[in-house]
């Protein structure tokens, strides 16, 4: 009897286990743990009636016979760029989608401007952090290489959906603007004069900006000082 009832435990674990493995993989994850695993929602942005793929693969995958459709939320596991220099989201286990296809979640679900700021912000974050060490490349806008603005503009669009200019000169016009001593993640800080600033950084919170420095530097975090201190900072969350 007790050789019987070992077993039957070792098989009732044994499928807990599986059951535990095809929830963490699944497309639409319903457990509270995968959903605090999660770094952010997505909401897929298509064509109404249609949906997107999803690929086992970031790079040169297959197409998984899956289909998400528009308007549908996801949650987002991971973030990675393609050889492409294109930004993919992985959903689960050998479960991808093209970034360019969603919004953020939140922008249609929070119900107030500072929260959904919040959470525009948070995506911003995490796609310019994955691109330090990245080449300075002046004119450049990929992961390939980026100049200040080039940064910018690709971290805005492709984590917010936020198209904003090419230069700095058009980047200062978005927005509003804010007092350096009220600044929030997410914030775009410029050097130079109002009108036609010469640089411009993502502000991470704590002191901290990322930035597209020098050539010589690349994609790079370093603190706000008075030796190298913004003159304009703008909100465009």
């Amino acid at each position: 009897m007790k050789i019987k009832s070992n077993l039957v435990k070792a098989t009732a674990a044994a499928a807990l286990t599986v059951a535990g493995f095809a929830t963490v993989n699944a497309v639409n994850p319903s457990s509270s743990a995968h959903v605090q695993a999660a770094t952010t929602r997505v909401k897929i942005n298509y064509v109404p009636g249609y949906g997107i793929n999803v690929w086992d693969n970031y790079n040169h995958g297959h197409f998984t016979g899956n289909r998400l459709q528009h308007g549908s939320v996801q949650t987002v596991l991971d973030t990675k760029i393609d050889d492409q220099g294109r930004t993919w989201y992985m959903l689960g286990e050998n479960q991808w989608i093209l970034a360019q296809y969603t919004v953020s979640a939140d922008k249609k679900v929070k119900s107030s401007k500072s929260v959904q700021a919040a959470g525009d912000a948070s995506s911003i974050l995490a796609l310019a952090k994955a691109q330090l060490g990245k080449a300075y490349v002046w004119g450049g806008t990929t992961p390939s290489g980026f100049d200040c603005s080039g940064l910018v503009q690709y971290v805005f669009k492709n984590a917010a959906g936020i198209n904003l200019g090419r230069t700095t000169y058009d980047q200062v016009k978005d927005g509003v603007s804010v007092s350096m001593n009220n600044l929030q993640p997410g914030d775009l800080l410029f050097w130079g004069s109002a009108a036609a600033p010469y640089h411009v950084g993502i502000y991470l919170g704590n002191g901290k900006y990322i930035h597209a420095a020098t050539p010589g530097q690349g994609v790079i975090v370093q603190s706000i000082s008075s030796y190298f201190y913004p003159s304009v900072a703008k909100r465009v969350l």
